[in-house]
């Protein structure tokens, strides 16, 4: 089979870019010839000779809308140039305006419109305003304009692969008929995300204390790190470590408002989040629109009970048994609740540990990635 994939960058330290990562290596694993239409492609692809990368540059261009706009280009053009050379494709979102024959789909922006739209705004100054409306407007202008491109996209796939069925449920609301949808969750490395005991003194983080981990994007309100603080509040004895770029973000202000500057601490963008991982108690993740969450399963593998909510579409790995799902991201009691029954009992979040672990022990990625090269093995001529 001669298989082309076109996404952005396949390394492994990228949510898409492992997942595509690992498809390659499988295909390669069967004997198959990849061609990569990428920005960025890991080393040790680029030098297996069953490995064909077209790379496609667009880091100097300033935003990502336009990076995006202009790799749909010149991918578009490269697709339709060697279409005939070609067995199967597979594209991720509204990445190219080429047909695919899979569509892996990881976000849907149209879901994520009309969840903000139906959010009421909060008030802010006119000061505020006027200095957030460009960035805003853009933000606005950029998931408009990707919800339009994707449901394009989406009628021209084969075959829609959705990473968790609350993205299957995303994509019939916007008419892909449901036959053509499959799901095929992301999966976990699960030697590097292990269970183990970490010194908290290497993030000069605080010991003989209950430690909860947020890890996201703190400076966007999707990844809600506003309700964990305001819940946080509720529970006295327990600390929170926050990994997460934090030039931008507006919640170092809001712990410092709620009284909470000695019990959260703002460790930054981190790059060792699997050894992090072994220095807390669990994982608080109650993110308002995620798509799948490579964090709540990765946590799970390292052995730690999750928080998270019905609107992170890993919610459905985590059992009672294993975490606590509260129904609304945004509600601050039920947070506060479950943060609170964690918290509280050392024994419980043990028990809760052993059982994640095992949960994600069946979702490697080499699992995920044979499920894929499975489907694209159908479809091919």
């Amino acid at each position: 089979m001669k298989l082309t994939i076109v996404t952005h960058n396949v390394i492994k330290g990228d949510g898409q870019g492992r997942v595509n990562y690992e498809i390659a290596q499988e295909a390669i694993r069967r004997g198959h010839h990849v061609t990569l239409l990428a920005s960025q492609v890991a080393l040790e692809l680029q030098q297996s000779e069953q490995v064909n990368w077209v790379p496609i540059s667009v880091k100097q261009w300033p935003t990502e809308l336009l990076r995006n706009i202009v790799f749909a280009f010149i991918s578009t053009n490269w697709l339709q140039k060697h279409r005939s050379q070609l067995d199967v494709i597979k594209i991720n979102g509204a990445i190219t305006h080429a047909s695919g024959d899979v569509n892996a789909v990881h976000f849907v922006h149209s879901s994520w419109l009309k969840f903000t739209s139906q959010k009421t705004q909060s008030k802010s100054t006119k000061t505020t305003q006027s200095r957030r409306f460009l960035y805003n407007f853009y933000q606005w202008l950029y998931t408009a304009l990707n919800a339009h491109w994707e449901k394009q996209a989406f009628r021209r796939a084969r075959v829609v692969v959705a990473v968790s069925s609350k993205v299957a449920e995303d994509l019939q609301a916007i008419g892909v008929p449901p036959q053509k949808i499959r799901v095929i969750v992301n999966g976990v490395d699960l030697q590097e995300f292990s269970p183990g005991n970490n010194s908290r003194s290497t993030w000069n983080l605080p010991t003989g204390v209950p430690l909860a981990l947020f890890a996201g994007d703190i400076r966007i309100s999707r990844k809600n790190l506003d309700t964990v603080l305001k819940a946080l509040v509720q529970v006295p004895d327990l600390h929170l470590a926050v990994a997460g770029i934090t030039e931008g973000s507006p919640y170092l202000k809001l712990a410092e408002t709620l009284g909470l500057h000695g019990r959260v601490h703002f460790l930054g963008l981190r790059h060792d989040v699997p050894e992090l991982m072994k220095a807390v108690d669990f994982l608080v993740f109650p993110s308002r629109y995620e798509p799948f969450g490579l964090v709540v399963i990765e946590a799970m593998a390292s052995g730690l009970p999750v928080i998270t909510a019905a609107t992170t579409g890993a919610a459905d790995l985590v059992t009672p048994e294993s975490g606590i799902v509260i129904a609304d991201s945004d509600d601050v009691e039920a947070l506060a609740k479950a943060m609170m029954l964690l918290t509280s009992d050392r024994h419980h979040r043990q028990t809760m540990g052993q059982i994640a672990r095992a949960i994600a022990q069946q979702h490697s990625w080499e699992q995920m990635a044979r499920k894929y090269v499975d489907l694209l093995e159908e479809l091919q001529p």
